[in-house]
């Protein structure tokens, strides 16, 4: 299956400047992806305990290292879960961090 869409995965590190201050910093990785939909079923379950799941992408797997941001269409989603099928790993993403 060939990939159509591009998201960036965010990486976040902090450190802190010379005034003990700490310092986000913040990493991005462009992989493709496919836009898919979230399952009715899922959908309701999450809206149950309080996730309001937006996107789901559908990456290959080695190139998810656990971010837990992710940007598409110059929006930043937090990913709320991860369901990892083997050679591809689903990210379903959740509402507008900025």
């Amino acid at each position: 299956m060939l990939f159509k869409d591009v998201i960036e995965l965010i990486s976040v590190t902090t450190s802190q400047n010379e005034l003990g201050d700490d310092i986000e910093n913040k990493t991005y990785k462009q992989v493709f992806a496919n836009k898919k939909s979230i399952h009715a079923n899922e959908f309701y379950q999450a809206q149950a305990t309080g996730i309001k799941p937006s996107f789901m992408f559908e990456i290959s797997s080695i190139d998810y290292s656990y971010e837990e941001l992710l940007r598409y269409d110059s929006k930043e989603f937090t990913i709320v879960r991860t369901y990892d099928k083997g050679e591809k790993i689903e990210l379903i993403c959740e509402g507008s961090v900025i």
